[in-house]
């Protein structure tokens, strides 16, 4: 869709922090993050919420997610996760493009909203890629 910043993100019109890719996702760090290391794993296809999404990519869906949990983990020290996604206005979803949060925890468990700078996020994302 011509509008749709996650699109404009996919074609590459729009900068993000990407952490990782497979053949229909990719992934990039959240711009208001929850914790440190929240990242947005996106389709790369417009489907407007998890009704839309092929039941046939759901399997590339969770191996990519488990691959980046993962490298999060690695990158961060988190020690738990939260996988989930918003599907409909009513349920908060904001964006309407498939997508889904991986957010990590830590051994406080509180949900911190760091407020990283630019050079930080960048650090950060390069270091989960490079897991």
């Amino acid at each position: 869709m011509e509008d749709c910043i996650f699109c404009k993100l996919v074609k590459g019109k729009i900068p993000c922090n990407k952490v990782g890719e497979s053949e229909n996702f990719i992934s990039f760090l959240d711009l208001h993050p929850k914790n440190k290391g929240h990242i947005l794993i996106i389709s790369k296809e417009h489907y407007p919420d998890l009704r839309g999404l092929p039941e046939g990519l759901g399997n590339e869906l969770i191996h990519f997610s488990k691959e980046l949990l993962k490298k999060v983990s690695k990158a961060t020290s988190a020690s738990d996760f939260k996988f989930l996604i918003n599907s409909g206005e009513k349920a908060g979803q904001v964006i309407f493009h498939a997508h889904f949060h991986l957010i990590p925890y830590y051994k406080t468990g509180i949900a911190s909203h760091p407020q990283l700078s630019d050079k930080e996020t960048a650090r950060l994302a390069e270091a989960i890629r490079d897991q």
